[in-house]
């Protein structure tokens, strides 16, 4: 899906690590939400209480559960899951654009 119809967008940015990584909240009639956003270079570490799907739209980065050993890799047009109650990694190497879908 390339576009959203019918949604209520939050004009108030969500701001991380200093500017390096800004989403914008999009709220659905069904009371879904997700966030549109740009991941700078770095790394950074995130925690989540609902489960999430982290859908690149383009660039790429490597990710992680915290704790675990194995990195992942996922570029433009792929998605990873991270369960609720989780705290994960990232490892961005060039600018990334995302959607983030939370799961209740």
């Amino acid at each position: 899906m390339s576009e959203f119809n019918n949604v209520t967008v939050i004009k108030k940015a969500n701001i991380y690590f200093g500017g390096q990584v800004v989403s914008y909240s999009v709220l659905f009639a069904d009371g879904s939400k997700k966030t549109l956003g740009v991941m700078q270079t770095g790394e950074y570490e995130f925690s989540t209480g609902a489960a999430e799907i982290m859908e690149i739209l383009s660039g790429g980065l490597e990710w992680q559960i915290k704790g675990e050993h194995e990195w992942k890799k996922v570029a433009g047009g792929e998605a990873f899951s991270v369960p609720a109650d989780s705290v994960f990694l990232m490892k961005v190497a060039a600018a990334t654009d995302y959607c983030c879908s939370y799961v209740s």
